[in-house]
């Protein structure tokens, strides 16, 4: 962004700037100590990024965005933000190990895999693709409040959601304190290729025992019921941001979704195993066909001498009895010639939702709702990163981040069939990712 005038702020305006920043999901706004405090009218913003996330023999991505922010007059602000993704490699379908080769139907019906003895199944099936396209506009209502509506629209492959929100905010106190309050709509629809399994329906595989190609089909479009299914999402997010002092900020949010249709995962799957821990079939998972949660988040922003920490923490909770806990740090340090240091660290921990299940047990009667979704179960993982940025020649500024994830599955009590002891039921999954981000 090209700049008129450059003034140091105080340490509260700045801790304030770190918040918005935080709370809109921009980047970058409160990592130089001088901000723009005017700029030229209808002169645009933008940001680059590229972003390559891997998972150990499992997963990789690539992310591209851009985004653009125009300003009208002195409050009005237009942002415009467009996201493409590519993935591929293979995913944990649900189906555990097995001391031999195991055999698995591609979810579209058009072939088959196998997975070796002692391998984790994986589906190796995963590509997809994802077009993203969000627009917002910003404005005050009077000198004390604002608002915001915006849109997304987001396509995969077998996805498409299309959203509106919208929030008002208000200061108090000579702008010290900040009330807001939001409300977003999403309207997504699924068409997964082959269609939507019945749900707890027994995966058909061609072992031989089909005549012919046609046979076969007739038996896997018998496990199919729909080839779309929908989902609607209603959010409520209340807020208050209030400046502490001179050296702190706090921010706290309450939020509430209503998520109702199709929230089964139509790419997953269940063993059924006997007392040996021998899988006797293979059956797709099913899930409620709705989902309230509430959510609660913290942060606090210090500045000391020549840096500022933050520190948040998200508790999440729903009527699936999924519970998690976020513990989020960050370090921000100060550098000569306008750079700067951000060391990070987060640690999360979830408990299973009530209908999780590592496997069933054969003989006993299926229940209404099943997954063996690791995303669904206990599970512990650790974020540690850094993030420097520098300034370009020309004054254009530029961030690198770099970050390791590690995540821990764990057993959500005793083991029912004994016999599984010598399986990898919870395999630990790594990844790393690298981004480059550019101001201009």
């Amino acid at each position: 962004m090209q700049l008129n005038k450059k003034v140091k702020l105080s340490v509260a305006e700045k801790l304030a700037l770190a918040a918005t920043a935080l709370m809109s999901g921009a980047t970058g706004a409160a990592d130089t100590e001088d901000v723009a405090t005017e700029s030229k009218d209808n002169e645009w913003s933008f940001v680059g990024s590229v972003l390559a996330y891997n998972e150990t023999d499992r997963v990789q991505a690539v992310e591209l965005l851009f985004s653009a922010d125009k300003q009208y007059g002195d409050a009005g602000n237009l942002s415009l933000k467009v996201v493409l993704d590519a993935l591929t490699g293979a995913s944990a379908s649900g189906a555990i190990p097995q001391p031999t080769v195991q055999t698995f139907t591609r979810p579209s019906g058009n072939g088959q895999y196998t997975i070796a003895a002692y391998d984790t199944p994986l589906d190796d099936t995963f590509r997809d693709g994802r077009g993203q396209f969000n627009v917002s506009w910003t404005d005050a209502i009077d000198q004390d409040s604002r608002y915001t509506v915006g849109s997304n629209l987001s396509k995969e492959f077998d996805y498409l959601s299309l959203s509106f929100n919208g929030e008002y905010a208000r200061d108090f106190n000579k702008r010290n304190t900040t009330l807001s309050a939001g409300i977003s709509f999403a309207f997504d629809t699924v068409t997964p290729k082959g269609g939507m399994p019945i749900p707890l329906a027994t995966m058909v595989v061609d072992q031989g025992q089909f005549a012919t190609r046609d046979d076969f089909l007739t038996a896997f479009n018998a496990t199919r019921s729909a080839t779309e299914e929908n989902i609607d999402t209603t959010e409520l997010l209340l807020g208050w941001t209030q400046v502490v002092n001179r050296q702190m900020i706090m921010q706290f949010n309450y939020s509430y979704s209503d998520v109702n249709g199709y929230l089964t995962d139509p790419f997953k799957v269940l063993s059924v195993i006997d007392n040996n821990a021998q899988t006797q079939s293979i059956v797709y998972e099913n899930r409620p066909d709705s989902k309230k949660q509430h959510a609660f988040f913290a942060l606090g922003k210090y500045h000391l001498d020549e840096s500022v920490t933050s520190l948040s923490y998200r508790y999440v909770t729903n009527d699936w009895e999924l519970d998690s806990h976020t513990i989020d740090f960050k370090w921000h340090f100060y550098g000569d010639n306008n750079t700067f240091w951000e060391p990070h660290i987060r640690f999360y921990q979830q408990t299973a939702a009530e209908f999780y299940n590592t496997y069933l047990q054969d003989g006993q009667p299926l229940p209404e709702f099943a997954s063996a979704d690791y995303r669904l179960g206990d599970m512990d993982a650790i974020t540690l990163g850094i993030k420097y940025g520098f300034e370009l020649s020309g004054g254009n500024r530029a961030e690198i981040r770099a970050e390791y994830y590690n995540q821990t599955p764990k057993a959500n009590g005793p083991e029912l069939v004994a016999a599984t002891k010598g399986l990898d039921l919870y395999p630990e999954l790594d990844a790393v990712f690298l981004q480059f981000t550019y101001f201009f």
